[in-house]
């Protein structure tokens, strides 16, 4: 079973740890005590709690075969004549989308804007690294 600290699941949602150990004690988000004390949420618990919180509704389209959806604020636009290209920070993770400039003028899309990148591919490449100098998301006994 594979389990992560608070400061663990924070890092890998984006959001602060004060932020989880407020979803911890709400009840929203299941977590345990190891021996020492420390809150460890249970890998399959802290997947649940991900799906259910992409699950809910943002606005976008009520039907789509898209599955991935981050919702981010536009860092950059630079546009020429004919294509533009638009640069999302979506949590940790930055977004380059390269689209027409009548796209992009169409949607009204400038630096500080709200938007949700919606990310359709047949290929997708899954890597998991080797921790550096310590285990995240180690596997419990």
């Amino acid at each position: 079973m594979t389990v992560f600290r608070i400061s663990e699941a924070a890092e890998l949602l984006g959001v602060s740890t004060d932020t989880v150990r407020r979803w911890v004690d709400a009840g929203r988000l299941p977590a345990s005590r190891d021996e020492h004390g420390h809150r460890l949420i249970d890998g399959v618990d802290l997947a649940g709690f991900v799906r259910a919180q992409a699950a809910a509704p943002d606005g976008g389209a009520e039907f789509s075969s898209a599955r991935n959806r981050l919702r981010g604020i536009v860092t950059a636009v630079t546009r020429d004549t004919v294509m533009a290209q638009v640069d999302i920070q979506a949590g940790p993770f930055r977004i380059v989308s390269l689209l027409s400039r009548e796209a992009v003028d169409e949607l009204d899309l400038r630096v500080g804007s709200v938007v949700v990148a919606v990310i359709k591919s047949t290929t997708v490449v899954v890597e998991r690294p080797a921790p550096p100098g310590g285990a995240k998301g180690r596997t419990s006994p």
